[in-house]
């Protein structure tokens, strides 16, 4: 019995399930190793002896290459070919987490000191800055190439799942793979050893696009925000690959800035206590660094599972409209930040950063799909790399600056977090205006 048949994935596709699957595989071992990765973090920092804010600014560098090669990828996927930049991308995770899983290891093993190691790993994880964010761009530009255009958003939208799933599969394996040898390094070098099969598998069964199909090379990949827990895709790489590409637009166009202005306000609130809030679970529940990384990883797992209701379950249903989403999101968030920061236990900071994380899977929609909407067909692929920009920046600095309050109080990422949010319901619930 054939056990991926060769037949299109999607009804308008000319992509087989076994195309497809492979990636699928390539968005989706680079997703949980990420998740992965920010689940050990805070215990291996603790281990280590650095101090909280070097832990959180080592991702700092890698996802400001992020966010100005991710546009650069996008467009070589046209000229060098969609299945090579894919290889590039998946290449990257492979040496990035290897190099980092050696460099941390040798912090834990006492070889390297505390500020060195994270100097070292900083270095090693700028690689998967640089080349990492190739995989996205070009997965959704071959996938686009290979299906007609009204089957477009629904093959794109299935790809992106793959994101999601991994912030859940992630932070699910992370203390399975904390292993003897290796230690809290043991998650880096399991899913790089992953992302070799899967590199393999894409060499030898994914085939070349560089020869046009048809007699034209079509689909162009969006980039997408740099890749975070809670940060599924945003509709951007969606909206750019089936939408004509349009001249770029300026963040202060008046029909788009205030539905981004939202977007940044939220992504920062976002990030600020997502920095934190692996340090806060070992804190608040007065856990040793080793050993910490269970109770992390439920509570990463909650706020996946949180984000992945909103959106793929409640929306759907509720079909509420941009400003709501925005407005809601904001109420609910907020308010999941406040119980996490009185939470005492394990079950109430789960319950916490779970409720925050839905009003989080709100907003997200909610500021992409008003920018959207605010433009003609013509802008799409112009408003796809502004809301692009604007989910990306927020993780530069916003982590940081959550860190460096939390060292000052731990409540007070969580307290200017929610100052964050209500403010930008009450602006607004005047200044956010439903599109037509």
């Amino acid at each position: 019995m054939q056990l991926l048949p060769d037949r299109p994935r999607v009804a308008g596709s000319a992509l087989t399930t076994r195309h497809f699957l492979l990636l699928y595989a390539a968005m989706l071992v680079a997703a949980a190793g990420n998740t992965a990765l920010q689940s050990v973090m805070p215990a291996i920092g603790r281990e280590i002896g650095i101090a909280d804010f070097w832990v959180t600014v080592s991702y700092t560098w890698s996802a400001v290459l992020w966010v100005l090669l991710a546009p650069y990828w996008a467009r070589a996927s046209d000229t060098h070919g969609r299945k090579a930049l894919t290889l590039v991308g998946v290449g990257g995770f492979i040496i990035s987490m290897t190099l980092c899983g050696l460099a941390l290891l040798a912090g834990l093993k006492g070889v390297l000191a505390g500020a060195l190691t994270f100097g070292t790993f900083a270095i090693c994880r700028a690689i998967y800055g640089s080349l990492g964010s190739a995989t996205p761009s070009a997965t959704q530009a071959y996938l686009a190439s290979r299906t007609r255009r009204t089957a477009r958003v629904e093959a794109l939208s299935a790809l992106s799942s793959s994101f999601s799933l991994g912030t859940i599969v992630g932070p699910a394996l992370a203390p399975l793979f904390v292993l003897p040898l290796v230690g809290l390094a043991g998650p880096l070098f399991v899913f790089a050893a992953i992302a070799i099969v899967v590199f393999a598998a894409i060499v030898v069964g994914l085939p070349d696009d560089t020869k046009p199909r048809h007699g034209r090379r079509s689909g162009h990949g969006a980039a997408m925000s740099y890749p975070s827990l809670a940060s599924p895709p945003t509709g951007a790489s969606v909206i750019a690959a089936t939408r004509p590409k349009g001249k770029p637009l300026k963040w202060s166009d008046s029909r788009i800035r205030n539905w981004i202005l939202a977007g940044v306000i939220a992504g920062h609130a976002q990030a600020a206590t997502l920095g934190c809030i692996g340090f806060f679970v070992i804190d608040r529940l007065h856990l040793a660094p080793h050993g910490s990384e269970e109770e992390i990883s439920i509570v990463m797992m909650a706020g996946a599972g949180a984000t992945l209701a909103a959106q793929w379950g409640l929306i759907p249903r509720l079909r509420l409209r941009p400003r709501a989403l925005i407005l809601w999101g904001a109420t609910i968030a907020a308010c999941g930040l406040i119980i996490t920061m009185l939470a005492n236990d394990l079950y109430g900071i789960v319950l916490g950063f779970g409720l925050t994380s839905l009003g989080f899977g709100f907003t997200r929609p909610g500021f992409t799909g008003g920018a959207s909407l605010a433009v003609p067909l013509a802008e799409q692929g112009g408003v796809a790399g502004v809301i692009t920009a604007a989910n990306g920046v927020a993780y530069i600095l916003a982590p940081g600056i959550g860190m460096l309050l939390y060292a000052a109080d731990p409540h007070w990422p969580f307290i200017a977090g929610a100052a964050l949010l209500l403010g930008l319901l009450l602006w607004g619930r005047g200044r956010l205006a439903t599109p037509a």
